[in-house]
């Protein structure tokens, strides 16, 4: 049986349709998919991310642990401070992507919760004598996100002003009627946005409140199908469409993800020695289609007559007025401006590499009123 929200009941009456993905029942549209995106672009999105999940790690281990697990470097997080990372193989293939969030006595890791059981049974094969603690606190807590230009001026309305984090990727609590809320700033589709972990006891509660009040900014609730295009716009890859288990990290594009400076990790050595040779033979790009319909995922790219990569992804951009998408090319073709063709249904598409992201980022500071 799909895995369901605590906010199911509530979307069935915000007249959510609803889709079975990676064995979660999600809302997929809220009767007008077009209109959700604008939301998130021209005002503010509330997205309903209870398929996330988080792992807490505590213990005077715990920071030398990770540091030796993760593709980023830990040591400069300051409390209330994160940053991008993923799990490798030894061999430099991801595992996951996640989110480190380093709060006062412990770190978390923040992640799609199907990646939940493959994480944890790789983390646990190399903890051997670490005083490290692993809790999933993830029954305990639901994760909102609100985004768009009025994220901000929502979340003010709802709890005040001078409560939420300044800079991206830093969190805070705030106390919301009795209910502790971890804030956390984060644009997921290049625009304001932020992330609420919630305790399950309070999750409908805020949620209803987040509706009632968002009303005065045009807030929508958003759904996978508006989502899947905002993600493809900003350049996004997800694991499991764009990549998965069998990629090199620098093939994917994650590059705020890694860093080529601190130390030794699993997998850093294959990460070091392609950065040496100074290449991949293939990584994600952006493509622009000029046609009328997205291509579909596994169909090839051409050049000339020789294929060069795949698509992993594919949606109409509103905001482009074309067809944009994601896919693997190898490094003779990558170069942006390079004219590819696609295989689709029977013809060929003409396409573009593309610098990512699509849509680009809006400032993330805070402004100081």
């Amino acid at each position: 049986m799909a895995k369901q929200s605590l906010l199911t009941d509530l979307h069935k009456h915000q007249g959510a349709v609803f889709v079975k993905k990676e064995g979660w029942l999600l809302a997929n549209h809220f009767g007008n998919s077009e209109a959700e995106y604008q939301s998130v672009r021209t005002a503010v999105g509330l997205i309903d991310l209870a398929h996330r999940a988080l792992l807490q790690f505590t213990g005077p281990d715990r920071l030398s642990f990770l540091q030796g697990m993760l593709s980023n470097d830990l040591r400069p997080l300051k409390m209330f401070e994160g940053q991008q990372a993923t799990v490798l193989t030894q061999q430099g293939k991801v595992i996951a992507d996640v989110r480190v969030l380093c709060a006062m006595n412990s770190l978390y890791l923040d992640f799609w919760e199907t990646l939940k059981d493959k994480i944890l049974a790789h983390l646990n094969r190399y903890l051997v004598a670490d005083e490290v603690e692993i809790a999933d606190p993830s029954e305990n807590w639901q994760m909102l996100s609100v985004q768009g230009p009025r994220a901000q001026a929502l979340l003010e309305e709802l709890f005040g002003q001078g409560q939420l984090p300044l800079k991206s990727m830093q969190h805070g609590m705030i106390n919301f009627d009795g209910s502790p809320i971890c804030a956390v700033q984060a644009s997921h589709f290049g625009e304001p946005g932020f992330d609420l972990i919630v305790s399950t006891t309070a999750i409908v509660h805020v949620a209803q409140m987040l509706a009632d009040k968002g009303k005065k900014f045009s807030a929508t609730w958003i759904g996978e199908q508006a989502q899947e295009i905002l993600r493809i716009e900003a350049g996004v890859p997800r694991y499991g469409v764009d990549f998965t288990e069998d990629n090199l990290l620098l093939e994917v594009g994650l590059d705020n993800a890694v860093s080529f400076t601190k130390g030794c990790y699993l997998g850093q050595e294959v990460v070091e020695r392609i950065r040496s040779r100074g290449h991949v033979n293939k990584k994600l790009v952006g493509l622009s289609l000029q046609d009328s319909e997205p291509a579909r995922a596994g169909e090839s790219i051409l050049a000339g007559d020789k294929e060069v990569g795949a698509i992993t992804s594919s949606v109409n951009s509103p905001a482009l007025g074309r067809p944009i998408a994601l896919g693997y090319v190898h490094r003779d073709a990558w170069t942006p401006g390079t004219r590819l063709v696609v295989k689709h249904a029977g013809t060929v598409i003409p396409a573009k590499v593309t610098d990512l992201p699509f849509i680009g980022p809006k400032q993330q500071a805070i402004r100081s009123s």
